[in-house]
Order: C-alpha cells, then sequence, then structure tokens
C-alpha cells in the first residue's frame, strides 16, 4: 500500500505541474471576487471552530454488514473474466489561497484477466494511451507520437508493479482490477460500518459502507443489486491538510467479449520510440542539488 500513497501523490503532483497557467488564471479570478468582509468572515469562523470541543474517538468497529457488502463486491471484481468501465477522478490540490481546488481524470478501462489491460486517458490534461498484452506494456501519447516500451510480467498485477516502480506508473483504481481486490481494503482494516442506501448515484440503489485502514478513510458506494462499485471518496492519513480523492464508475460490462486487437495501437508502430523510465528528476553525473539556506527556505 505505500507503493500506492508514493504513486498518487506523484501523480497528483504530475497533474498539477501541466496545469500550472489554469491554476493562476482560476487563483486571480477568485481574487477578483473576494467580499470586503472575507477577513472578518475567516476570525468569526476560526472563533467557532475553537469554541467546538473535541470530542473522544470512537472505538473501532467491523460490522457484520459492512464486510459481507464489501467482500460481496470484491468477490464479484475477483470472478469476472473480462471489464470495462469508466472511471472520473477527482481530486483536491491546495490553491494560493488556502482553500483546495479540484481536478479531475477520466479513464476508460478494459482488462481480460489474467495478462491483458487498455487505459485510455481522453482527459483532462494531456491525452495518453497505456496498453498491456501480456508481454509488454506501452505507455502511448497520441498528440506527440510519442511511446515507450518495455517487457511486462505476465500478470495484470505483478505489470502494475513494474508499471510503477519503473515508470511511476499508478491508476488510482487499481485496487478494482487488482486479483483480490479484498485484500487491499482489509490491510490494517479497524473500521467498517454501514451508513445507509442511496438512490442517486449512478442512476442505482447503492449501499453505502466507510472504511477505515491503516493508510485511508473511504468511503464507497456499491450497487445493492449487481454489487458493482459507483463511487469511492478517500482521505488519506499521511496528509496533513486532509485533501479528498473521489473516483466516480460508470459504464460497466462484466465478462462480455472484447474485441480482438484491442490492446494495442496501431499507433504504436510508427510512434517515436522513448525510454520508459521514471519522470522524477535526473541531474547529470556527479552534480549535486544546491544546499538550501535559511533565506531560500523562506522564500
Amino acid at each position: 500500500m505505500s507503493a500506492a500513497k508514493e504513486a498518487l501523490q506523484s501523480w497528483s503532483s504530475t497533474f498539477v505541474a501541466r496545469s500550472t497557467a489554469r491554476v493562476l488564471v482560476v487563483a486571480l479570478g477568485i481574487l477578483l471576487t473576494i467580499p470586503a468582509n472575507a477577513q472578518t468572515a475567516h476570525k468569526a469562523s476560526k472563533s467557532a471552530k475553537a469554541s467546538v470541543p473535541t470530542l473522544p474517538a470512537p472505538a473501532p468497529v467491523l460490522e457484520p454488514k459492512a464486510i459481507e457488502i464489501l467482500k460481496a463486491a470484491c468477490a464479484k471484481l475477483a470472478a469476472a473474466h473480462s471489464m470495462s468501465f469508466t472511471a472520473v477522478i477527482s481530486y483536491e490540490n491546495p490553491s494560493r489561497l488556502g482553500p483546495p481546488l479540484i481536478y479531475t481524470v477520466r479513464d476508460d478501462v478494459t482488462l481480460e484477466r489474467p495478462d491483458k489491460l487498455k487505459v485510455i486517458t481522453p482527459g483532462d490534461g494531456p491525452v495518453n494511451e497505456f496498453y498491456y498484452d501480456g508481454k509488454t506494456m506501452s505507455a502511448y501519447a497520441p498528440a506527440e507520437n510519442l511511446v515507450a516500451v518495455a517487457s511486462a510480467p505476465p500478470t495484470i498485477d505483478a505489470m502494475l508493479e513494474a508499471a510503477h516502480r519503473d515508470a511511476a506508473i499508478y491508476y488510482p483504481f487499481t485496487d478494482v482490477i487488482v486479483a483480490d481486490p479484498y485484500e487491499g481494503i482489509a490491510d490494517g482494516m479497524t473500521t467498517a460500518f454501514y451508513i445507509g442506501q442511496s438512490h442517486v448515484m449512478g442512476g442505482v440503489t447503492t449501499d453505502m459502507v466507510a472504511v477505515n485502514n491503516n493508510w485511508v478513510f473511504e468511503q464507497l458506494w456499491i450497487g445493492a443489486d449487481d454489487k458493482l462499485p459507483r463511487m469511492a471518496r478517500a482521505v488519506f492519513h499521511a496528509d496533513p491538510v486532509g485533501l479528498r480523492h473521489q473516483i466516480e464508475f460508470s459504464n460497466w460490462q462484466i465478462d462480455q467479449a472484447v474485441a480482438p486487437g484491442a490492446f494495442t495501437s496501431p499507433g504504436l508502430a510508427s510512434a517515436k520510440r522513448i525510454s520508459f523510465s521514471r519522470p522524477d528528476p535526473q541531474l547529470p553525473p556527479g552534480i549535486k542539488p544546491p544546499k538550501r539556506t535559511a533565506s531560500s527556505k523562506a522564500n
């Protein structure tokens, strides 16, 4: 799970860097519309918060009904020989004003167990495609006509680990497509409780369950009849400001026939090859990063 947390932070940082110009425009627009009494309202809000008593932490509890719902959903996903779905991922990042801005990414996913996966990302951000055919994994940028290709392990789970290790590629819906989805949820789980039903999520009736484990607090909306996830909303314990991450699932297709050639693209053959490597900054041999002085830390 530590790899997933590290990868999610890397994924978020990369997207924010690509969207800096848009963030500045949005921040400027907000600055121009701040009401004159905002500072007074902020002080009043802080005073009100200070007067609220601190409640004791609730005792850990694993409700049988919540566990039953989680296991049924995970069993449905694990039993699927093939599946496709759309995931719209939303996540927060702090703005210059303090309150977070929200960014979104859409992934169209197709997989066939045990060794095939396709992820098409049409936006927001640069369009990119990822293909895994059991032997190789390819990260393709069609607009730039660039592709990175590397040998891959023979299972989806092992490939996902290799993609993160070698190229910092991580998908927030990973826990849905691995061979044992329940393992990730149950890892260090201390609390699971049933919230109730919703009739507005994904156009179906869903059961809402909250889960807390060693690294994340998560609320899940799971189809009451088909046992498929419709939304997940998470806050990571390691995040000091409690930014929220959300995934909405739609267009589910379970055990439908997958078209031949679905796990490759004609554009791969003519694209320019680049290295399949992590995007971490790399300095030339012998060069060390400059030491930060007290004045530079303050800037």
